[in-house]
């Protein structure tokens, strides 16, 4: 019933079947990287990095999705058709590892600190992501997530030539089977249709698929095991059909939540099961009647429970201890609580992630954005609404630690900043230059994905560009706007091609190009009676008739025709 895609352009799984990595097996072989001795790895590992060697020789059936080129990114789900654009020799241009020194600084939720990010490899760091349950369109909140650790995942792979980045599926879950029952179809009809969903919808985004993507009916030998396991250690029980894990065996329970282990016991004690030795045990395995989904098991048939399955995909795919999980705030507890809990009591008290990342909660209307409540954008139909891209400059526009009110404005702010990113990208059309990303954007990354200093970076690099003359000053300021966009997920898309889709068709005062005519041009083509005008106000201005000339810009506006100034001359675009 499930599958595990794991991304390769090679073919072969993991970070291995990188070139980057293939430099950075060389040098590890050779007994020394990045200052530090850690020994060849061959012998141990048949040439494979030490988590590549961690996965199963009989892996389950791959499916593997290429990582969209950049081009590509912003056009499932959109109107208007999707072409390559101009961005010329950025299309096929591949970024080296950035030369800024290491520094990425990442606040733990497990310390309360900003820390530096040490990975355990660093030829090849290991991220896990929580993904959705697949039984609806996920909702705006949902993506947040996803954006913002993809462009962790991207700094990642610049810093250290690899990751391995899991982010799952969950296609087993009461909430799957209750859409299944109430269509009468089997649950593989209801989660195939929303992962697809949730993939494509992602891609809208500009959000690269991760390396693994693993489903946990796929992963139910792996689960089963990881259980037997925490009964034979005592740290589970089987009663009535059930497994449960004891969480009174754990003395680390709560750390990540900083919450009381008696205060969350006594909070408990509501319609607690009857088939619980303490009220906050949780479930690892539940029966499944016949007309439900379910596995054989030493326990009877059933199936497992939600927070069993990330520990196991982890495990599987990662290894016992990995190096980032994240995931929104609102899964702190208690699904990443418990997730430590049983992993460190399987895997023989071996820490399970050493960083732990949670992004804020996205609000609506004052409120939490939420199923329960009611109050939520399906990303689904937000792409179809809007341009995706300016949904994910949203996403990004705030802090991911800190809650982003949502907004009709919101959206309507970040089309109108890429509107004028857009323009000066325009403006430069001409101006042959190669993606490089900046040092101080890098700098905004490394502190703690500070996305809101890296766009402001991004618009300074635009405002400086807007004002450059010299051709050499043009260029590399072009250059660090593709880069920042790069590094961030945006300007991706032909200049042309974002303007025509958001309604604004720009013109240079000499540019004309015929075509519709205007209220009041007396039928003059647009660009025609528009050069006039602009031509009449220049006349004004030199005569130093300021108020002639800014009448002539007021009735332009009245008519839906905007003008700005630029050191390349007069620009004028319909509002």
């Amino acid at each position: 019933m499930g599958t595990t895609r794991i991304r390769s352009s090679s073919g072969a799984a993991g970070c291995c079947a990188t070139a980057g990595h293939v430099a950075q097996q060389a040098r590890s072989s050779r007994g020394n990287f990045g200052g530090r001795s850690i020994g060849s790895r061959k012998d141990s590992t048949g040439g494979k990095c030490r988590r590549c060697a961690l996965q199963p020789a009989e892996p389950p059936p791959l499916r593997a999705p290429a990582r969209a080129p950049p081009a590509a990114r912003y056009g499932a789900a959109t109107r208007g058709p999707r072409t390559s654009g101009t961005r010329g020799a950025l299309e096929s241009t591949v970024l080296p590892p950035s030369s800024v020194p290491m520094s990425l600084r990442l606040y733990n939720s497990l310390t309360r600190q900003v820390e530096a990010f040490e990975p355990l490899d660093p030829a090849c760091p290991t991220m896990y992501l929580c993904g959705p349950t697949v039984y609806n369109y996920v909702h705006i909140g949902n993506a947040r997530g996803p954006v913002v650790f993809g462009v962790l995942a991207a700094l990642l792979r610049r810093r250290h030539g690899a990751l391995r980045y899991a982010r799952n599926i969950t296609d087993v879950d009461d909430k799957i089977n209750a859409a299944a029952a109430g269509q009468g179809v089997p649950i593989s009809a209801i989660t195939d249709r929303f992962a697809a969903a949730y993939r494509q919808d992602m891609a809208a985004l500009g959000v690269d698929p991760p390396d693994i993507e693993p489903e946990a009916t796929a992963h139910i030998p792996q689960i089963v095991a990881m259980i037997q396991r925490l009964v034979e250690a005592g740290h589970a029980y089987a009663a009535e059909g059930h497994v449960l894990f004891s969480v009174a065996s754990f003395p680390g329970y709560g750390r990540l939540s900083r919450r009381d282990p008696e205060e969350m016991l006594a909070g408990a004690r509501v319609d607690v099961a009857p088939y619980k030795r303490d009220p906050g045990d949780f479930v690892l395995w539940k029966p499944s009647t016949g007309d439900l989904p379910g596995w054989d098991s030493p326990w009877g048939r059933g199936r497992p429970g939600w927070h069993i399955e990330c520990s196991a995909m982890a495990a599987a795919h990662l290894g016992d201890t990995i190096d980032i999980h994240a995931g929104g705030i609102d899964l702190q507890f208690p699904h990443h609580e418990n997730e430590i809990a049983q992993s460190q009591c399987a895997h023989g008290g071996a820490p399970f992630a050493r960083v732990w990342l949670h992004n804020g909660m996205l609000n609506f209307g004052g409120a939490k954005m939420s199923k329960s409540l009611g109050n939520i954008e399906k990303v689904h139909d937000l792409v179809r609404e809007h341009p995706p891209e300016a949904l994910r400059y949203a996403l990004l526009s705030a802090h991911y630690r800190q809650p982003l009110d949502w907004s009709d404005a919101l959206i309507e702010q970040s089309v109108r900043t890429l509107d004028r990113l857009y323009g000066t990208l325009r403006d430069l059309a001409g101006v042959d230059a190669a993606a490089v990303i900046p040092d101080a954007l890098e700098a905004a990354l490394d502190d703690d994905l500070n996305t809101p200093l890296a766009l402001a970076e991004v618009a300074r690099i635009a405002g400086e560009a807007r004002k450059a003359t010299g051709a050499g000053d043009r260029a590399r300021l072009k250059g660090e706007l593709l880069g920042a966009g790069l590094a961030l997920g945006l300007l991706q898309q032909a200049p042309k091609e974002w303007l025509q889709r958001t309604g604004l068709q720009l013109h240079f005062a000499d540019g004309a190009q015929g075509g519709a005519t205007l209220a009041g041009s007396e039928s003059k083509p647009i660009e025609e009676y528009v050069a006039e005008r602009i031509a009449e106000r220049a006349t004004a201005k030199k005569a130093r008739d300021f108020a002639r000339a800014d009448a002539i810009r007021d009735q332009l506006a009245a008519e839906g025709i905007l003008l700005e100034d630029t050191p390349q001359g007069v620009r004028w675009k319909r509002g």
